[in-house]
């Protein structure tokens, strides 16, 4: 090959074997993701330390929120990943982990809530028998 061609080409042949679809890593990525990493861990610490969401239902959809924020977060800042690395598998195979978890879990909560509400015994107090329950009176 001439230098030419690898001049054209936008890249040199020299053997080595270097792709351009791997993760390349800078130190502006790691801090954006660093300080990403912090706000969105010390918003939901406020959140819960100050009280600010009184309803139990609203802090798990928010607190659940900044995680799946947060992991997100972790996956393209630290992990690289990104649809262009190893042709999309690493991402394809991460969408499939995820949506894997998801129906194990889902599962598994409708079995344990269709087994406490059908198997779980009915704890009601039993009754006493309305002669055992009136106080004995003594005439003189």
């Amino acid at each position: 090959m001439s230098a030419a061609h690898d001049i054209h080409a936008g890249h040199h042949h020299d053997g080595h074997g270097h792709h351009d679809d791997g993760p390349h890593s800078t130190f502006s990525g790691y801090m954006t993701g660093f300080i990403l990493s912090i706000i969105l861990t010390a918003i939901p610490f406020w959140l819960v330390m100050s009280d600010i969401i009184t309803n139990r239902t609203t802090a798990v959809m928010v607190l659940g929120g900044f995680a799946v924020v947060q992991v997100l977060v972790h996956m393209v800042c630290f992990l690289h990943m990104n649809g262009k690395i190893e042709g999309g598998w690493t991402l394809l195979s991460t969408i499939f982990t995820i949506i894997f978890v998801a129906i194990g879990i889902a599962g598994t909560l409708w079995v344990m809530f269709h087994m406490n509400t059908n198997m779980m015994p009915e704890h009601t107090m039993p009754t006493a028998p309305a002669a055992q329950s009136a106080p004995a009176t003594h005439t003189p």
